[in-house]
C-alpha cells in the first residue's frame, strides 16, 4: 500500500465523517489540511489535544486551513465527543483504517504489559495543492499546537 512522503501529493481518500457526511480528500483542495490522528475519543491526551485545535481555530481560519481529526472510533462517538467538547471541525471515522495505514500511524504499543496495534499521535499539514508539507509523530500535546500554527503561517 502506499503511504504520504513529505513533498508529495497525498493521494485522494474518503472516510465517514461527523455531521453524517463523507470527507473526499479532493473535494477540499484549495484549502490547508491540518488532519491530526489520535487514540481514542474522550481520553485526557485526545480532549486536550482536540480542545487546543478547538481554542486556536480562528487562527487556523485565518490562514486557510481546515483541521480534522481521525481515529478508529464511530461516527456516532465522534458526534458525541464533537458535541460535548464543543469542537468546530470535524472528526473523521477510520474504522477500517485505511487512513491509518496510508499515513502509516499504526504501531505496536505497550500498556502495561499487554502489547496491541494502536494510532500513534501524528498530524501532518496538507497544502493547498494538496501536497504533504509537514509531519509530526509521537506528538507531546502540550507543545504541539504552537509549531503546527507556525508551519501554517510559513505556507
Amino acid at each position: 500500500m502506499t503511504k504520504v512522503q513529505l513533498d508529495q501529493a497525498v493521494p485522494d481518500f474518503e472516510l465517514p465523517s461527523t455531521g453524517d457526511t463523507i470527507f473526499r480528500l479532493s473535494e477540499h483542495l484549495g484549502k490547508n489540511i491540518v488532519i491530526y490522528f489520535y487514540p481514542k475519543d474522550n481520553t485526557p491526551g485526545c480532549t486536550l489535544e482536540g480542545q487546543h485545535f478547538r481554542d486556536h481555530i480562528d487562527q487556523f481560519e485565518s490562514h486557510n486551513t481546515i483541521i480534522l481529526g481521525i481515529s478508529r472510533d464511530s461516527v456516532r462517538v465522534h458526534e458525541n465527543f464533537k458535541t460535548k467538547q464543543e469542537f468546530p471541525f470535524d472528526l473523521l471515522s477510520d474504522s477500517e483504517e485505511q487512513a491509518c495505514k496510508l499515513f502509516d500511524v499504526l504501531h505496536l504499543k505497550k500498556n502495561y504489559g499487554r502489547e496491541y496495534m494502536g494510532i500513534v499521535r501524528s498530524t501532518f499539514l496538507i497544502d493547498q495543492q494538496g501536497v504533504l508539507r509537514q509531519e509530526w509523530r509521537k506528538v507531546k500535546v502540550k507543545e504541539h499546537i504552537a509549531e503546527v500554527l507556525a508551519s501554517v503561517k510559513s505556507l
